[in-house]
């Protein structure tokens, strides 16, 4: 999928084209994520995301059939273009300071877009400083076929892609059983001004505990039950986002409450 907050230009690659452009991949400078203050995280990933970043649900869009489509997000920052996953890195860029990064930026500068309904296209955001690099990694071999790089970059994105549907039903699954609801976090800062974060849904405990046995048998063998578990858990790390805000701020720690409902837009995420 193409972030607009991450790949500003986006080109679909192709082999007349691209034969002898190069990449500096891996990316090591993540200051192209600066100004990003939430991320898709596909189902697939909840465990490893859930032990890193708070994971919320916002509106992202319409489906077909005009419902509302759902996206589960990891988030990165408690303001606007805000990005507390980032540090001053040893060599002088900007590192990423958690252990693991969404299955989005693993990818990164590489993404997938849509040709038509039925085809994708792996497109490179040339916007990237490290597209060009004259010692980087080539995308085609002189036959003009995928070298190993775009190979594993496109197998990366495929599983991506087949994974963002499945997160679909799973967001489309939490609005049919009306699960969902608007929710913010409300922050005491240490001269006790008010901070809040909110603009996004989590999942009701009290809706939850109270299904249907049947529903949730139904939660627990399509593993549903346990990606709701995960998004319980995570959500306990936004008092630690807000102590690196203040950090940063030059404070001390902030007492952290999760209240409801929230009343502002969600924080802007394209459409999974």
């Amino acid at each position: 999928m193409i972030n607009p907050h991450l790949h500003r230009q986006p080109v679909a690659l192709e082999a007349e084209k691209h034969r002898d452009l190069r990449v500096a991949w891996p990316v090591t400078d993540w200051s192209v994520a600066s100004r990003l203050n939430a991320i898709f995280v596909a189902a697939t990933e909840f465990g490893d995301v859930c032990k890193e970043f708070p994971i919320v649900f916002v509106r992202a869009g319409r489906e077909a059939d005009g419902r509302d489509q759902i996206a589960p997000i990891a988030v990165l920052g408690v303001v606007a273009e805000q990005n507390l996953y980032l540090e001053p890195g040893r060599d002088g860029g900007t590192a990423w300071r958690a252990a693991y990064r969404p299955a989005v930026l693993q990818a990164y500068p590489f993404c997938i877009g849509r040709v038509d309904e039925q085809r994708f296209a792996v497109c490179l955001d040339t916007a990237w400083p490290g597209v060009g690099a004259a010692g980087g990694q080539p995308l085609f071999g002189a036959d003009g076929q995928p070298a190993e790089l775009l190979k594993a970059m496109r197998q990366h994105l495929e599983l991506l892609e087949g994974a963002v549907q499945a997160t679909r039903t799973f967001g489309q699954r939490l609005l049919e059983l009306d699960l969902l609801r608007d929710m913010r976090f409300d922050a005491t800062m240490p001269d006790g001004r008010q901070h809040t974060v909110d603009g996004f849904l989590t999942v009701d405990q009290e809706k939850a505990q109270n299904l249907p046995d049947n529903v949730v048998g139904e939660l627990h063998r399509n593993g549903m039950l346990g990606l709701i578990q995960l998004h319980w858990t995570s959500l306990g790390l936004m008092r630690r986002l807000m102590d690196w805000h203040l950090q940063r701020a030059g404070g001390g720690s902030a007492a952290v409450a999760t209240t409801g409902p929230a009343s502002t837009p969600a924080p802007s995420v394209p459409a999974a």
